[in-house]
């Protein structure tokens, strides 16, 4: 991720010394847009099973690690403004969402009764972009933001609070004369590792789960400029 990190400055500061004298005035102000994303998720997961059942001869602490991965299609919104330093640099501030859920099930006994789902609610995304103005109609610009997400549980097990992450980007944006825009954008997030544990009186009690989620994301957004 930091060999990325250092590709996505280097290609920003290239285009800063190279690109063409251009106006901001396209490209500056409140805007807000539309956005619809390809999004592939990767997570290592970890469960230690702790138990205690009787005559056990060594109180058995079992670990089983795994890493899953899912791609799928989201939508969005996001806002912002555009704030212009000069005649081809700006400051990009804004917020966007990703709407919709991701579930992750661990099952229990049979019956169903220790079945525990892990829901993560929409995604919000707070940014910073520095942008650079290629022509009087498109620019390119890198992001930097932190995303956070609102996580609940539906079984007996622990709330696991909420879901965070550092996210990173590099898109294109054109801009026509009439304020539209079309945005597209590449990029990932690094997200904290999130732990929770069973409750209650039965051996589940003793389980723990904890997982290390990262994301790609491929996003278009269409909007208007203000």
């Amino acid at each position: 991720m930091n060999k990325l990190k250092a590709m996505l400055c280097a290609v920003f500061t290239l285009l800063l010394v190279g690109s063409a004298q251009a106006d901001t005035d396209n490209f500056a102000g409140p805007y807000i847009g539309l956005s619809a994303s390809v999004v592939g998720v990767a997570a290592h997961g970890d469960a230690v099973t702790g138990s205690t059942i009787e005559n056990s001869t060594n109180g058995a602490n079992i670990l089983d690690s795994a890493t899953v991965g899912r791609v799928g299609a989201v939508t969005g919104a996001e806002a912002g403004y555009a704030i212009p330093l000069g005649s081809r640099f700006l400051i990009d501030i804004g917020a966007s969402i990703l709407t919709g859920e991701a579930k992750i099930q661990a099952e229990g006994d049979n019956d169903g009764s220790e079945d525990v789902h892990f829901i993560i609610g929409d995604i919000f995304t707070y940014y910073i972009s520095p942008q650079i103005v290629l022509s009087d109609t498109s620019s390119i610009y890198v992001k930097a933001g932190l995303s956070e997400a609102d996580t609940t549980v539906d079984g007996d097990i622990s709330s696991p609070g909420k879901l965070s992450g550092t996210t990173w980007g590099l898109g294109l944006r054109t801009v026509l004369d009439n304020g539209v825009f079309i945005r597209t954008e590449a990029g990932f997030t690094e997200y904290n590792g999130v732990a929770v544990h069973g409750l209650g009186n039965s051996i589940a009690a003793q389980n723990t789960y904890s997982a290390q989620p990262n994301a790609a994301y491929g996003m278009v957004s269409m909007g208007m400029r203000f």
